[in-house]
């Protein structure tokens, strides 16, 4: 059943004209902690504060956004890989279900195919996965292989981030080859160690919107939540974005679901793989990562599964060869720079639901607790 595009006579198709307005803001460019972000998104789209927090609560009742929330730097909270799992097929729509409803550990849950000659086409799931400070992320990828009948996997730490954004709707259009004058930057995933105040107002922090959260005081209900004054939990967030654990306030859309008026966002997001030479990794990511085209963009090392890439990134559109076009641009530029490629491949993903990994110490101790695990055991 469709969704309509109007809800209460207020329209809530991502292509009405108002609603591109702020979502070209309220998806990935509100960097950092945001004490007032919704007056920041109507500075930034020239629309009535008004006007935005009605739209965005009403683009959340339709599902065409899926989720409003501060983001944080995970990479920096919690150990985290990227893993690919290799399941019997039979087994795959379950794995799936699985890794979506009962991990709350793993984040993006996506099926991807790739020829069926390439390497590592076999590993037809991919996840992120976090575990919390003080705990192991191989064991818990034990318990999850042996959850879904996995037959192999393989874990893929960030060694350092180049992008990490959606922006969908702003990237609509884009001319092929479209990049920055500059490289990317790096970000290193270096972990933070936080106090239990810290901690409590990240938690508070962190979780998600309901429509009828979407205010101008956005914060204020969050502080009691953590049990602080609203001064104290402003000083804390801006304190935490200064240690660079807070990534952006955003927006988030469906990103291949139908959402209202029928209208998808993006229909293919493909995982581009490079294989570049030991000790230019970081080189040929900045070079990557420049590209307006790519969501994210990380080393990452494949391992001989995957031919031994370690560079990748994701990109997202509604053309399958416009994306392709985007990645032969991104390959004449490495060659151009003298940054030679041994290898590259695309896998394109399917069947995809996403959700934030948990990353609090005190749940994963619930969790284990809730499926016969002992904590101590699963620590790192």
């Amino acid at each position: 059943m469709s969704i309509p595009a109007v809800l209460d006579n207020v329209p809530a198709a991502v292509d009405d004209p108002v609603n591109a307005a702020i979502l070209r803001v309220s998806e990935d460019t509100l960097q950092g902690f945001q004490a007032d972000p919704f007056g920041e998104i109507a500075a930034l789209s020239g629309l009535p504060v008004d006007v935005v927090l009605e739209r965005v609560q009403t683009m959340l009742r339709a599902g065409t956004i899926r989720r409003v929330r501060q983001t944080l730097m995970a990479t920096s909270l919690a150990q985290g890989a990227l893993a690919a799992w290799q399941v019997p097929e039979d087994r795959l729509a379950a794995a799936f279900d699985t890794m979506f409803q009962r991990d709350p550990f793993s984040g993006h849950v996506v099926i991807r195919t790739a020829d069926p000659a390439s390497p590592g086409s076999r590993y037809r799931l991919w996840t992120t996965l976090k575990v919390p400070q003080g705990y192991s992320l191989a064991k818990h990828a034990d318990f999850l292989a042996a959850r879904v009948g996995a037959e192999y996997y393989r874990l893929m730490p960030a060694r350092c981030l180049f992008v990490l954004g959606v922006g969908h709707v702003r990237r609509q259009d884009l001319p092929i080859g479209s990049m920055a004058g500059a490289p990317a930057d790096v970000v290193d995933t270096q972990i933070v160690q936080l106090s239990e105040l810290e901690w409590q107002v990240l938690m508070a922090l962190k979780r998600e919107f309901a429509p009828d959260e979407i205010t101008r005081d956005l914060w204020r209900s969050r502080a009691a939540e953590a049990e602080v004054p609203l001064d104290t939990f402003t000083e804390v967030a801006r304190g935490l974005n200064a240690r660079g654990v807070v990534g952006r306030f955003s927006t988030f859309l469906e990103h291949v679901k139908p959402t209202a008026g029928d209208k998808r966002v993006t229909r293919y997001n493909a995982l581009f793989h490079w294989a570049v030479p030991p000790g230019r990794e970081i080189e040929a990511g900045r070079e990557v990562g420049r590209f307006h085209i790519m969501t994210h963009a990380y080393w990452r090392e494949g391992g001989p599964e995957f031919k031994n890439v370690n560079i990748m990134g994701v990109a997202h559109g509604q053309d399958k060869d416009v994306l392709l076009a985007h990645k032969a641009a991104m390959d004449a530029h490495l060659e151009s720079v003298g940054i030679p490629v041994a290898y590259t491949n695309v896998f394109w993903g399917g069947r995809s639901e996403i959700k934030p990994s948990e990353i609090s110490p005190f749940a994963y101790r619930q969790f284990c607790l809730q499926n016969s695990l002992d904590p101590e055991q699963m620590r790192s």
